[in-house]
């Protein structure tokens, strides 16, 4: 796992009405600051990477479909320099993802459907404090491509 990044386990409440699905909450040991909260809409097989936040903390959960979500670590003096990660989220795998800044990050819609992706991120939306990349850019070690194992 990369370090600083953290994935909290989260709850789904069901009745016979539906089901409340929780993300985040201000007495959380992870929580620290608010800033805004977006949702992100994924086609599938679209891919959205690379993009790099230099201040902003992401707070991820998929409310809806399924997504590969990427992580690279390129932190000069970070344990986990050079390692990528991959997790599967959706309301079957219910978890946040918190993101620290300056770790690349990106995701991908699999299955069959629209993702839905809430960010509860810490900061608003800045275009001055984000990097991006390509998704096949060569300076990140990944393949999106579907690997059979």
């Amino acid at each position: 796992m990369i370090d600083g990044v953290i994935i909290t386990p989260l709850r789904q409440i069901f009745d016979e009405r539906g089901k409340v699905m929780h993300m985040l909450r201000e007495d959380s040991e992870i929580f620290t600051h608010f800033g805004e909260v977006y949702f992100s809409c994924t086609n599938p097989g679209a891919i959205k990477a690379w993009h790099l936040h230099k201040r902003m903390t992401l707070n991820y959960a998929v409310i809806y479909g399924e997504i590969k979500c990427v992580l690279y670590d390129d932190r000069l003096g970070s344990p986990t320099r050079g390692m990528t990660q991959e997790l599967f989220l959706s309301p079957e795998n219910y978890c946040l993802v918190t993101v620290p800044p300056l770790v690349w990050n990106g995701f991908k819609g699999i299955g069959n459907k629209v993702s839905i992706v809430a960010n509860c991120a810490t900061i608003p939306h800045d275009p001055n404090e984000i990097e991006r990349k390509e998704a096949d850019d060569p300076y990140i070690p990944y393949d999106w491509r579907i690997k059979n194992k």
